[in-house]
């Protein structure tokens, strides 16, 4: 009760969402700006602490909001699948291969690189997984959250929920105008185990591709799904493991090299 009584975040939400309605599409060059977009910027400036806009305590109620919110957004995609079941199913390699691209993108590009950057372990816990809840509570499992992976994840995980549905809307924004990738991979590409992230990525595919609407949708919300069940067996049976075995031989080569 006390969260639906904070009108103060009720009362902001909806002059955001306002005031993103009214601004509205825009595109520049190749890139198509939505309302999500300017809403997580809104957001962003409003909850900064110098501004006092918000106290922390609204933003404690703003974060528990949207679970709820994200839940619903999920069950109403969810019901779009039902009607593509058969499509869906005939995709199935291709929904399960999709899975690749998590470890693919994240571990074999992303942590030679935060490597080199300079982080230490917490590059592992920073580039095995998208860093969604799940995913944390993977790490706190086997390493702590005080661990040096434990803060990898923390650090992914906010800076995946600040900016990882920007980027996933600029991103899908410019792949699906370059008209290089079907609809279909682009829509299983979006659906990475993060509401909030295929949300902000379905927007343009859609709006590009508004014949495939429902399609889209559905193979989005099912690569998701599938993201978040079958991606944690993955997570945790070979991606974190794969991703400290990575480390360690990169570190080794790094100490050779350095003759440290």
């Amino acid at each position: 009760m006390e969260i639906l009584k904070d009108y103060r975040v009720h009362l902001l939400a909806l002059i955001v969402v306002l005031i993103c309605e009214f601004i509205g599409k825009q595109t520049i060059w190749i890139v198509t700006l939505y309302p999500m977009l300017y809403a997580m910027i809104i957001g962003g400036i409003i909850s900064i602490p110098k501004l006092k806009i918000l106290k922390e305590k609204n933003m404690h109620n703003a974060s528990a909001i949207m679970i709820v919110t994200l839940m619903l957004l999920i069950a109403k995609l969810g019901v779009a699948v039902g009607p593509k079941i058969n499509e869906i199913l005939n995709a199935k390699l291709a929904l399960v291969f999709q899975e690749v691209g998590h470890f693919a993108g994240t571990i074999l590009l992303g942590l030679p690189f935060a490597m080199v950057l300079g982080m230490g372990r917490e590059a592992v816990g920073a580039t095995y997984s998208v860093a969604r809840e799940p995913n944390i509570a993977i790490v706190a499992d086997k390493y702590g959250l005080d661990s040096p992976e434990g803060r990898g994840v923390m650090a992914m995980y906010v800076c995946g929920t600040l900016y990882g549905a920007i980027w996933m809307s600029i991103l899908a924004s410019i792949i699906a105008r370059l008209d290089i990738i079907h609809p279909y991979a682009l829509a299983m590409g979006a659906g990475v185990g993060s509401g909030s992230m295929m949300a902000a990525s379905l927007a343009p595919i859609s709006d590009l591709y508004p014949e495939m609407a429902g399609e889209i949708k559905a193979y989005a919300t099912a690569a998701n799904l599938m993201s978040g069940v079958l991606g944690i067996y993955i997570y945790i049976l070979f991606s974190l493991p794969f991703a400290s075995f990575i480390y360690n031989t990169l570190a080794r080569f790094r100490r050779k090299k350095t003759g440290a």
